[in-house]
Protein backbone atom coordinates (compact mmCIF):
# COMPACT_ATOMS: atom_id res chain seq x y z
CA UNK A 1 0.00 0.00 0.00
CA UNK A 2 3.07 2.32 0.85
CA UNK A 3 4.16 1.84 -2.65
CA UNK A 4 1.15 2.61 -4.20
CA UNK A 5 0.77 5.84 -2.47
CA UNK A 6 4.39 6.73 -3.64
CA UNK A 7 3.71 6.06 -7.06
CA UNK A 8 0.47 7.98 -6.69
CA UNK A 9 2.67 11.03 -5.17
CA UNK A 10 5.16 10.84 -8.59
CA UNK A 11 2.13 11.59 -10.76
CA UNK A 12 1.46 14.71 -8.45
CA UNK A 13 3.42 18.26 -8.59
CA UNK A 14 4.96 18.32 -5.38
CA UNK A 15 8.45 19.97 -5.26
CA UNK A 16 12.10 18.39 -4.67
CA UNK A 17 12.41 18.73 -0.72
CA UNK A 18 9.16 17.14 -0.57
CA UNK A 19 9.65 14.33 -2.72
CA UNK A 20 13.45 13.34 -1.05
CA UNK A 21 11.27 13.06 2.51
CA UNK A 22 8.39 10.94 0.95
CA UNK A 23 11.53 8.48 -0.75
CA UNK A 24 13.26 8.40 2.11
CA UNK A 25 10.43 7.26 4.48
CA UNK A 26 9.68 4.35 1.55
CA UNK A 27 13.03 3.21 1.49
CA UNK A 28 13.64 3.50 5.34
CA UNK A 29 10.41 1.20 5.84
CA UNK A 30 11.84 -1.03 3.06
CA UNK A 31 14.99 -1.95 4.47
CA UNK A 32 12.99 -2.36 8.36
CA UNK A 33 10.88 -5.11 6.73
CA UNK A 34 13.70 -7.24 4.95
CA UNK A 35 15.38 -7.14 8.92
CA UNK A 36 12.49 -8.06 10.38
CA UNK A 37 11.89 -10.61 7.65
CA UNK A 38 15.87 -11.93 8.44
CA UNK A 39 14.38 -13.59 11.71
CA UNK A 40 11.76 -16.07 10.34
CA UNK A 41 14.77 -18.48 8.25
CA UNK A 42 14.49 -21.15 10.08
CA UNK A 43 14.51 -27.32 5.54
CA UNK A 44 17.58 -29.06 5.79
CA UNK A 45 20.07 -27.32 4.06
CA UNK A 46 23.27 -30.19 2.69
CA UNK A 47 21.22 -33.08 4.81
CA UNK A 48 20.42 -36.15 2.95
CA UNK A 49 16.79 -38.14 3.50
CA UNK A 50 16.51 -39.65 6.37
CA UNK A 51 15.60 -43.25 6.56
CA UNK A 52 12.13 -43.76 6.34
CA UNK A 53 10.73 -43.76 9.95
CA UNK A 54 13.92 -43.45 11.75
CA UNK A 55 12.93 -40.40 13.27
CA UNK A 56 9.84 -41.77 15.05
CA UNK A 57 9.72 -38.93 17.32
CA UNK A 58 8.99 -36.29 14.62
CA UNK A 59 6.16 -34.34 14.54
CA UNK A 60 4.90 -32.27 11.48
CA UNK A 61 2.40 -29.35 11.93
CA UNK A 62 0.81 -28.21 9.51
CA UNK A 63 -0.59 -24.67 10.29
CA UNK A 64 -0.71 -21.42 9.08
CA UNK A 65 3.16 -21.95 8.13
CA UNK A 66 4.91 -25.53 8.13
CA UNK A 67 7.04 -26.44 11.48
CA UNK A 68 8.12 -29.38 13.11
CA UNK A 69 8.05 -30.88 16.23
CA UNK A 70 8.43 -33.96 18.66
CA UNK A 71 6.48 -35.97 20.54
CA UNK A 72 7.90 -35.76 24.40
CA UNK A 73 4.73 -37.24 25.63
CA UNK A 74 1.90 -39.69 24.03
CA UNK A 75 -0.05 -36.57 23.72
CA UNK A 76 2.14 -33.90 24.09
CA UNK A 77 4.66 -32.34 20.80
CA UNK A 78 7.18 -29.90 22.00
CA UNK A 79 7.84 -26.84 19.30
CA UNK A 80 9.22 -23.60 18.63
CA UNK A 81 6.98 -20.54 20.16
CA UNK A 82 6.99 -18.44 17.14
CA UNK A 83 5.43 -21.10 14.69
CA UNK A 84 2.44 -19.69 12.94
CA UNK A 85 -0.45 -22.16 14.15
CA UNK A 86 -3.16 -20.98 12.51
CA UNK A 87 -6.77 -21.32 13.81
CA UNK A 88 -7.28 -25.55 12.99
CA UNK A 89 -3.57 -26.80 12.79
CA UNK A 90 -3.10 -30.81 11.96
CA UNK A 91 -0.47 -32.32 13.83
CA UNK A 92 1.13 -35.65 12.27
CA UNK A 93 2.96 -38.50 13.64
CA UNK A 94 4.56 -41.64 12.23
CA UNK A 95 4.96 -39.34 8.78
CA UNK A 96 8.23 -39.39 6.52
CA UNK A 97 6.43 -37.94 3.08
CA UNK A 98 4.76 -34.49 3.28
CA UNK A 99 1.99 -35.33 1.46
CA UNK A 100 1.26 -38.71 0.84
CA UNK A 101 -0.52 -40.66 2.79
CA UNK A 102 0.91 -43.46 4.52
CA UNK A 103 -0.31 -46.01 6.70
CA UNK A 104 2.10 -45.51 9.71
CA UNK A 105 0.64 -41.88 10.33
CA UNK A 106 -1.50 -40.85 13.48
CA UNK A 107 -3.89 -38.02 12.09
CA UNK A 108 -4.49 -35.24 15.40
CA UNK A 109 -6.18 -32.16 16.00
CA UNK A 110 -4.92 -29.45 18.64
CA UNK A 111 -5.98 -29.80 21.81
CA UNK A 112 -4.74 -26.54 23.52
CA UNK A 113 -0.81 -24.85 23.04
CA UNK A 114 1.16 -23.38 25.76
CA UNK A 115 3.47 -20.95 25.01
CA UNK A 116 6.79 -20.83 27.52
CA UNK A 117 5.85 -17.74 30.16
CA UNK A 118 8.97 -15.86 29.27
CA UNK A 119 9.15 -16.18 25.29
CA UNK A 120 10.33 -13.20 24.02
CA UNK A 121 9.39 -12.38 20.61
CA UNK A 122 11.38 -9.49 19.29
CA UNK A 123 14.83 -11.41 21.29
CA UNK A 124 13.20 -14.81 20.46
CA UNK A 125 14.55 -15.89 23.68
CA UNK A 126 12.97 -19.22 25.46
CA UNK A 127 11.31 -20.00 22.15
CA UNK A 128 9.03 -22.52 22.88
CA UNK A 129 5.90 -23.84 22.80
CA UNK A 130 3.74 -27.32 24.05
CA UNK A 131 0.89 -28.87 21.82
CA UNK A 132 -1.49 -30.83 23.45
CA UNK A 133 -3.49 -33.17 20.96
CA UNK A 134 -6.79 -34.20 21.23
CA UNK A 135 -6.29 -38.07 21.51
CA UNK A 136 -3.08 -39.71 22.71
CA UNK A 137 -0.79 -41.35 20.34
CA UNK A 138 -0.46 -45.09 19.61
CA UNK A 139 3.61 -45.97 20.18
CA UNK A 140 4.82 -48.17 17.87
CA UNK A 141 7.67 -48.74 15.33
CA UNK A 142 6.86 -45.58 13.54
CA UNK A 143 5.55 -43.48 16.64
CA UNK A 144 7.82 -43.53 19.63
CA UNK A 145 8.80 -40.19 22.36
CA UNK A 146 11.88 -38.17 22.44
CA UNK A 147 14.73 -38.55 24.68
CA UNK A 148 15.10 -35.18 27.06
CA UNK A 149 18.30 -34.72 28.96
CA UNK A 150 18.57 -35.73 32.84
CA UNK A 151 21.28 -33.44 32.90
CA UNK A 152 21.51 -29.37 33.05
CA UNK A 153 25.36 -29.34 31.54
CA UNK A 154 25.83 -26.52 29.02
CA UNK A 155 26.57 -27.56 25.36
CA UNK A 156 30.58 -27.56 24.42
CA UNK A 157 31.47 -25.99 21.25
CA UNK A 158 32.61 -29.03 18.95
CA UNK A 159 29.89 -30.92 19.98
CA UNK A 160 28.25 -33.02 17.09
CA UNK A 161 24.35 -32.98 17.07
CA UNK A 162 21.75 -33.82 14.75
CA UNK A 163 19.01 -31.98 13.22
CA UNK A 164 16.06 -33.02 11.12
CA UNK A 165 12.68 -31.74 9.63
CA UNK A 166 10.62 -31.28 5.92
CA UNK A 167 11.58 -27.77 5.68
CA UNK A 168 13.34 -26.05 2.41
CA UNK A 169 16.60 -27.57 1.18
CA UNK A 170 17.57 -24.55 -1.05
CA UNK A 171 17.59 -20.46 -0.25
CA UNK A 172 15.46 -20.09 -3.36
CA UNK A 173 13.18 -22.44 -2.94
CA UNK A 174 9.25 -22.03 -2.70
CA UNK A 175 8.20 -25.34 -1.72
CA UNK A 176 9.54 -27.95 1.36
CA UNK A 177 10.95 -30.84 1.13
CA UNK A 178 8.73 -33.76 0.53
CA UNK A 179 10.21 -36.23 2.29
CA UNK A 180 11.79 -35.90 6.08
CA UNK A 181 15.83 -35.01 5.48
CA UNK A 182 18.15 -34.60 8.62
CA UNK A 183 21.84 -33.09 8.22
CA UNK A 184 25.24 -33.00 11.39
CA UNK A 185 25.70 -29.45 12.69
CA UNK A 186 28.46 -28.47 15.14
CA UNK A 187 28.01 -26.55 17.96
CA UNK A 188 29.94 -23.22 18.08
CA UNK A 189 31.13 -20.70 20.94
CA UNK A 190 28.28 -17.94 21.79
CA UNK A 191 31.14 -15.89 21.82
CA UNK A 192 31.71 -16.46 18.11
CA UNK A 193 28.21 -16.32 16.85
CA UNK A 194 27.87 -12.77 18.79
CA UNK A 195 30.63 -11.42 16.68
CA UNK A 196 30.60 -8.50 14.01
CA UNK A 197 31.39 -11.42 11.41
CA UNK A 198 28.28 -13.05 12.32
CA UNK A 199 25.19 -11.84 14.36
CA UNK A 200 27.29 -9.11 15.72
CA UNK A 201 24.73 -9.81 19.13
CA UNK A 202 21.63 -8.73 16.64
CA UNK A 203 19.85 -10.74 18.45
CA UNK A 204 22.07 -11.63 21.47
CA UNK A 205 22.51 -15.57 21.35
CA UNK A 206 21.91 -16.07 25.11
CA UNK A 207 22.93 -18.51 27.27
CA UNK A 208 19.19 -19.87 26.61
CA UNK A 209 20.22 -20.44 23.16
CA UNK A 210 22.74 -23.22 20.62
CA UNK A 211 24.74 -22.17 18.17
CA UNK A 212 25.19 -24.80 15.72
CA UNK A 213 26.06 -25.27 11.77
CA UNK A 214 29.23 -25.75 9.56
CA UNK A 215 32.35 -23.71 9.30
CA UNK A 216 32.03 -24.08 5.48
CA UNK A 217 28.53 -23.30 5.46
CA UNK A 218 26.56 -26.00 3.75
CA UNK A 219 24.82 -27.76 6.59
CA UNK A 220 21.96 -26.42 8.27
CA UNK A 221 18.28 -25.68 8.95
CA UNK A 222 16.04 -23.46 7.51
CA UNK A 223 12.67 -22.48 6.65
CA UNK A 224 10.01 -25.13 7.64
CA UNK A 225 12.04 -26.40 9.91
CA UNK A 226 11.22 -24.39 12.81
CA UNK A 227 10.29 -26.26 15.85
CA UNK A 228 12.17 -29.47 14.82
CA UNK A 229 14.91 -30.52 17.45
CA UNK A 230 18.45 -30.13 17.97
CA UNK A 231 19.40 -33.81 18.93
CA UNK A 232 23.28 -34.63 20.43
CA UNK A 233 24.15 -37.59 21.68
CA UNK A 234 20.94 -39.23 21.16
CA UNK A 235 18.82 -36.56 23.03
CA UNK A 236 17.01 -33.38 22.53
CA UNK A 237 18.79 -30.43 23.48
CA UNK A 238 17.51 -28.00 21.58
CA UNK A 239 14.32 -26.38 19.11
CA UNK A 240 15.17 -24.75 15.51
CA UNK A 241 14.53 -21.36 16.26
CA UNK A 242 16.03 -18.89 13.63
CA UNK A 243 18.59 -17.78 11.29
CA UNK A 244 19.01 -15.30 8.81
CA UNK A 245 16.73 -15.02 5.52
CA UNK A 246 17.78 -16.55 2.62
CA UNK A 247 21.30 -17.18 4.36
CA UNK A 248 20.40 -20.54 5.23
CA UNK A 249 23.68 -22.14 4.90
CA UNK A 250 26.27 -19.58 5.05
CA UNK A 251 28.79 -19.82 7.28
CA UNK A 252 28.45 -16.25 8.77
CA UNK A 253 24.83 -16.97 9.94
CA UNK A 254 24.74 -20.66 11.55
CA UNK A 255 21.35 -21.52 12.81
CA UNK A 256 20.21 -21.12 16.45
CA UNK A 257 18.58 -23.11 18.49
CA UNK A 258 16.36 -22.75 21.55
CA UNK A 259 18.89 -24.88 24.54
CA UNK A 260 16.59 -26.82 26.79
CA UNK A 261 17.53 -25.31 29.93
CA UNK A 262 16.88 -27.09 33.23
CA UNK A 263 14.08 -24.17 33.82
CA UNK A 264 12.58 -25.60 30.04
CA UNK A 265 12.83 -29.00 30.98
CA UNK A 266 11.14 -28.37 34.34
CA UNK A 267 8.42 -26.40 33.47
CA UNK A 268 7.93 -29.03 30.07
CA UNK A 269 7.53 -32.01 32.51
CA UNK A 270 5.01 -29.57 34.81
CA UNK A 271 2.90 -29.45 31.92
CA UNK A 272 3.08 -32.47 30.61
CA UNK A 273 2.83 -33.90 33.88
CA UNK A 274 5.92 -36.37 33.04
CA UNK A 275 8.09 -37.51 35.82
Amino acid sequence: MFAIYIRYLIGKKHNAATMEVFFVLYFSATILFMEISKGQCAGIIGGKESSPHSRPFMALIKGEELCGGTLVKQSWVLTAAHCKLGSNPEIILGAHSLTKQEESQQVFKMAQSIIYPCYELESRDNDLMLLQLKGTAKLNQYVKTIKLPNTYTDLKPGTQCLVAGWGITHNKDKKPSDTLREASVTVFARSLCNDKKHYNSKPVITMNMVCAGDKKGKRDTCKGDSGGPLICKEEQRGITSFGRLSKCGSAQYPGVYTRLTKTHLLWIRKVTGGD
